[in-house]
């Protein structure tokens, strides 16, 4: 019996100290903490095991990693800017109304997000449009192309994309192609081979010298490709089979991403640079003029590329996204495949429709990630009082990351709303100023909307008594999904 009470004060012992690291790496946020000490409580030693590979934060060294190539051009641009609107002495054309200026000059103090208004954008909402426009614009690449992907597969279209690639450099084309390392774990050595022995460059996003990644809780979730320093792809496609439709659960895959021609492709092409140095330290790009041809858009849409990540303790894409929804005055509408907001999102939904704002929100019906769906539904279902509309998109799988606001700006990127693409995820948004592009996403919204069931206080006072704890298990432990 002794020997039971010393191993069980020994655990306890060290569990003790277990939650003492956890509450100070998660100092910053508190939900988190409980969370993974109560999952300690459960699974002693193992639930820290478990906290140490996917719940520890970033550490400064990493952070310095992701961040030591910063371009001094880019963050004297971003000064200026940030100086001429403080004096009043910024100009742009078309005029933003008051309350789009703060949420540009918050993006210039916090995010290196030069805003640009020489933009053509496009939106791309079915992804054989998406990867046929970007095959067509990668055919006609003069210098260089420069491509991000979270989840990269060895199927059809990646096929096509890596020999298209290696055709190009063959072309004497300049191409880099940074992938993440858990997203595209599936992705065979051998994929790509004939691309490198071409000359091509590609390079794993946050990848570990160990053999056990302990960063793989820290993705970079980001989707960007730039060809010639004039034409930029953000937005939620991957590159992947399953994105053009063809896969036999989910069906039809509904995503948006944007094609930009003008100032933003830029702003691109910076935060891929600090991307690819950060995964090649030893061999990085230099800021060539060639990367940043200069020449003007052909639009006049206003356009900020912001990212975020949890390399700099800053949540710019979420408090942009706050942002926005703080200064709606008649209309927000949203579109996200996981939906785990945290307190201040979900506060400024309810307070905005309290107040007679017009919040509609749109979720997938089906489940690409079955605990991560219960809790949206339960975040979702929180709503319903203060008189959110919600929708569980029908016509197979919605995938896109939108926020629109009073039908004049919006954002679109690799950003879901979620606690994981705020904090956890390295992720890159699109914010448009622009009436014109704003109402071509009001329109596909409401397409979209034809396709959905609202979800209503009758369907959720339907759902069995099983299906109740689930979801509110699932919104207990949603800090940490």
């Amino acid at each position: 019996m002794p020997g039971w009470l010393d191993f069980t004060l020994g655990i306890v012992i060290i569990n003790v100290l277990f939650a003492a690291a956890i509450l100070f790496y998660e100092r910053k946020n508190a939900a988190s903490a409980w969370v993974w000490i109560l999952i300690l409580f459960f699974l002693p030693l193992i639930g820290f095991i478990l906290y140490v590979f996917i719940g520890k934060p970033i550490t400064k060294k990493d952070a310095k990693q992701q961040t030591a190539y910063q371009n001094p051009a880019f963050e004297g641009c971003t000064k200026k800017q940030s100086l001429a609107m403080e004096n009043g002495d910024f100009r742009y054309d078309p005029p933003l109304g008051g309350s789009f200026r703060d949420i540009v000059r918050m993006h210039l103090a916090t995010g290196d997000s030069p805003l640009t208004h020489d933009n053509e954008v496009i939106a791309y909402t079915d992804g054989k449009m998406k990867f046929e426009a970007l095959f067509q614009d990668i055919e006609a690449a003069k210098d260089h192309i420069n491509l991000q992907y979270y989840i990269i597969r060895d199927d059809g279209i990646g096929e096509q994309l890596i020999k298209l690639l290696t055709r190009k450099v063959q072309q004497g084309i300049n191409i880099h192609f940074l992938y993440d390392d858990i997203g595209s774990l599936a992705l065979p050595a051998s994929y790509f081979q004939e691309f490198l022995y071409a000359g091509g460059k590609a390079k794993p996003s946050i990848a570990s010298k160990l053999p056990i990644n302990l960063r793989l809780n820290y993705r970079n979730h980001r989707k960007i490709a730039v060809i010639d320093g004039e034409i930029g792809y953000i937005g939620g496609f991957n590159v992947g089979d399953e994105y053009l439709g063809y896969d036999g659960r989910l069906g039809y895959w509904r995503d948006t991403h944007l094609r930009i021609t003008g100032g933003a492709a830029a702003s691109m092409q910076h935060k891929f640079l600090i991307d690819w140095n950060g995964a090649s330290p030893h061999h990085p790009l230099e800021y060539e003029a060639r990367f940043f041809p200069g020449s003007k858009g052909p639009g006049k849409a206003a356009v900020q590329i912001v990212e975020s990540g949890p390399d700099n303790g800053l949540r710019q894409i979420r408090d942009g996204m706050l942002k926005l929804i703080s200064r709606a005055e008649r209309t927000i509408d949203i579109q996200t495949p996981y939906f785990i907001p945290d307190e201040a999102i979900m506060s400024a939904l309810q307070v905005a429709a309290m107040g007679g704002v017009r919040v509609r929100l749109m979720i997938p019906a089906k489940a690409d990630h079955f605990f991560v769906h219960d809790a949206s539904l339960a975040f979702a279902g929180s709503l319903l009082a203060s008189g959110v509309r919600v929708y569980a998109y029908q016509n197979g799988f919605l995938h896109a990351k939108m926020l629109l606001v009073d039908e004049m700006a919006f954002t679109v990127g690799s950003a879901n709303m979620d606690e994981r693409s705020f904090s956890l995820n390295f992720e890159a948004n699109a914010f448009v100023y622009d009436k014109e592009m704003a109402l071509e996403m009001v329109r596909i919204f409401e397409l979209d909307i034809q396709a959905a069931e609202e979800l209503n206080t009758d369907f959720f006072g339907a759902v069995p008594i099983s299906g109740r704890v689930k979801q509110r298990i699932a919104k207990l432990i949603a800090p940490i999904l």
